[in-house]
């Protein structure tokens, strides 16, 4: 415990932060919104879709306001719908989503009326006929008249201004409930500064109406109505709400809290239906699918009676708009653009059919057991947990999570997952993190204590799967490669000791660097010289092509090192580099007193003597034929048969010229008419090797490969070689 009590403590932290969230002491803005869109996520996904004829929209539409005319209409052509929605088709009830906010002048009784008191005032005629008219000519008395005695319901809206500055216009309708209507419990139902409402002759009319306030989540998306609003000290009832109350005659609302005295609201009681709600009387919509879930009909088609009468007979009937210009849309789960009429059909159909989803109170404490119980669980076992199981315990608590929650949704809960779908994972990436980070310094510290034997990434990919190697001595194939200054022992004396150790500083990086990018690892530093192999400690089936394509980096990189070391006052320096494959002994060897990750073999041997060799014949690289025979893709010289000192059988010797079809191709054809000259030389025709090695020299003179063969050829032709010459040419020093 001691030991994992900083990793613990951090957890435990995180663990807090979630905590006071769930509380509401903290907001945590990414949870809040992945808690919304989870709750989005599972309202979709269990949508019961299809058409609800019970409910009948009828719509201020395109369509409407091209045959009726702009909107607000005069109240007499309303007043004809509304005739034609209850004589007609007998619907059950009439909600308005629409507020009359002002008088209707379009009769021209305003005017008239004006007249009458001014240069008409002595015309008793004309007062008469404005006498006569004025009933007729009053469209607010006259659509007052079609309200009364119906089951309609007018539609308001309440603001908040700022600085609680109370705006108000129009008529209210009567409160549902008073302010002791919540005595003995709990409710946080927000208070309001402002209403708009309709003109007082409608709304005593229609006796009844109920509000459209829009409840958004901060995220601008409606997921909720709030059946109540408070104003003055009275409560106010939603546009859904009182639509059914007008249809089943107007019966009380009733408060529910369950647990009594100083317990949350948690339900409104209207006749034998519940409506779950929160503390703040706020419902969750039950969106029943996409728009057009509920049957929608134009205003144009009812007052020109189009519609057949079957589908409005008996009908919940909302009057609302979808027209854009109105700006009655809203942002749903559902669909970013989303009729607001079509809201409230949601909440009369979840009411209706009691599938309300509820979000209790007590989902806050069921979210603090969770995180409480799951973050404790992470925090204390993970440290002692492997990778395996720590992933295998937090899935598991991702799953129990997800479970409970889906099989309480199914029930009609809403619990709150977000935050738990966020803290377990958050613990373990920590944890997962945590390890990874001693880990890494395990690994530098494994690199600092091998760095001597290979390089630091090979160590890297070592310590990712440790089993695939040893460092114990065993037998493998691979390829060895040794590289010298040529006449390192004249240019040192030359130099001062610090100079010398510049010159050797930069030579030994630079080559060092070559080895390590093409895989290889170095062996060891003798002098000036560098041994290098392939193959081990991890395999490498390319070992061969690898050690070859270092060679051909390392000389290219010779000529810019060249031109830098000439810069600095340096002398130019020439490498030789011999390259051998075969089977090698490789891991550590030395004595009680001294390891080191090595090779060893005859195969390491011949290497290091065709590094030799490489003054002999005036090259940068020399590579023995089994490392030849493993590479392709590479333009080869042929240079000789050998026979290096203390091996008995001889070996050809080639140079990788370079990769094909990168050389220039005078120079390929001059590597080609070399190595036809070397047949030649072996079928002992000296005539025309001479002859093809004279073109070769009349190119390059200096060469001094071809002197080599020319001096050959020339004391050949004076002297034949004996019978059986097999053209191994025998070399008694190193």
């Amino acid at each position: 415990m001691r030991n994992h009590a900083l990793r613990m403590a951090i957890g435990l932290a995180i663990m807090l932060l979630f905590l006071l969230h769930g509380l509401g002491w903290l907001q945590l803005g990414l949870v809040r919104q992945l808690e919304l869109w989870s709750y989005d996520y599972r309202l979709l996904q269990t949508m019961p879709g299809g058409l609800d004829d019970r409910i009948i929209i009828v719509d201020i539409d395109e369509k409407s306001l091209a045959e009726v005319g702009r909107w607000p209409w005069s109240r007499n052509r309303v007043a004809g719908m509304v005739d034609q929605l209850f004589d007609h088709y007998g619907v059950a009830v009439v909600g308005f989503d629409v507020v009359f906010a002002e008088p209707d002048t379009s009769s021209g009784l305003r005017e008239m009326e004006a007249l009458a008191r001014g240069p008409l005032s002595k015309d008793a005629d004309f007062k008469k006929v404005l006498n006569k008219s004025r009933t007729r000519l009053d469209y607010d008395a006259l659509l007052a008249s079609r309200f009364n005695g119906r089951p309609l319901v007018l539609g308001y809206y309440f603001v908040n201004d700022e600085a609680g500055k109370s705006r108000t216009s129009g008529l209210l309708p009567a409160p549902v409930l008073n302010r002791d209507a919540f005595k003995g419990g709990i409710a946080h139902i927000p208070s309001k500064s402002g209403y708009g409402a309709n003109i007082p002759v409608l709304q005593k009319a229609a006796k009844i109406g109920g509000h459209f306030n829009p409840d958004p989540d901060p995220d601008g998306v409606t997921r909720r109505v709030p059946m109540l609003q408070e104003y003055g000290g009275n409560y106010y009832e939603s546009l859904s709400l009182a639509v059914l109350r007008a249809m089943f005659g107007q019966p009380d609302i009733v408060p529910g809290f369950p647990g009594g005295r100083d317990a949350m609201l948690e339900w409104l009681q209207v006749a034998d239906l519940r409506i779950p709600v929160d503390s703040s009387a706020t419902a969750l919509i039950p969106y029943r699918g996409n728009q057009n879930s509920f049957q929608y009909v134009s205003a144009a088609d009812i007052m020109n009676g189009k519609v057949p009468k079957k589908t409005m007979e008996g009908a919940i009937v909302l009057v609302g708009t979808t027209a854009p210009g109105l700006m009655d849309l809203r942002s749903t789960p559902v669909s970013a653009v989303y009729a607001g009429v079509e809201i409230h059909a949601n909440m009369i159909a979840g009411i209706l059919d009691g599938n309300i989803r509820h979000a209790p109170t007590y989902a806050r404490g069921a979210e603090l057991a969770c995180l409480v119980v799951g973050g404790l669980l992470l925090t204390l076992l993970l440290p002692f947990l492997g990778p395996l199981w720590s992933l295998v315990l937090t899935m598991a608590l991702v799953a129990g999570a997800v479970t409970i929650n889906s099989m309480a949704w199914r029930s009609g809960l809403v619990l709150p997952l977000a935050s738990q779908m966020l803290l377990f994972p958050l613990i373990y990436a920590f944890n997962a993190s945590y390890g990874f980070l001693v880990e890494s310094r395990s690994k530098r510290q494994l690199t600092g204590l091998f760095g001597q034997y290979v390089p630091s990434q090979i160590v890297s990919r070592m310590s990712k799967d440790p089993q695939r190697f040893t460092m114990e001595a065993e037998s493998r194939e691979m390829t060895v490669l040794f590289t010298d200054v040529v006449g390192f022992t004249t240019i040192s004396e030359k130099l001062t000791p610090k100079e010398l150790a510049l010159f050797m500083n930069q030579y030994l990086t630079a080559m060092t660097s070559i080895i390590y990018e093409h895989g290889g690892t170095v062996d060891k530093y003798i002098g000036d010289a560098i041994m290098a192999f392939w193959g081990a400690p991890l395999d490498d089936p390319d070992h061969a092509l690898h050690a070859v394509e270092a060679s051909l980096a390392m000389r290219t990189r010779m000529v810019t090192l060249q031109q830098e070391m000439k810069t600095q006052g340096f002398p130019e320096i020439k490498i030789g580099i011999g390259i051998n494959s075969g089977q090698m002994r490789v891991g550590n060897m030395g004595s009680s007193f001294r390891v080191a990750y090595t090779v060893m073999g005859d195969a390491v041997n011949l290497a290091s003597r065709l590094e030799g060799l490489t003054r002999q014949y005036d090259t940068w690289i020399i590579v023995g034929e089994v490392t030849r025979a493993k590479v392709e893709g590479v333009i080869w010289r042929d240079l000789d048969l050998v026979r290096v000192k203390g091996k008995h059988e001889p070996v050809a010797i080639h140079e990788p010229c370079g990769k094909e079809l990168t050389l220039e191709k005078q120079y390929e054809n001059d590597i080609t008419l070399f190595n036809n000259m070397v047949d030649s030389y072996r079928r002992q025709e000296w005539d025309a090797a001479e002859e093809i090695l004279q073109g070769l020299i009349a190119k390059m003179p200096d060469r001094k490969l071809y002197q080599f063969y020319l001096t050959r050829i020339k004391q050949y032709q004076k002297e034949p070689p004996p019978s059986g010459w097999d053209g191994v040419c025998t070399f008694t020093t190193k």
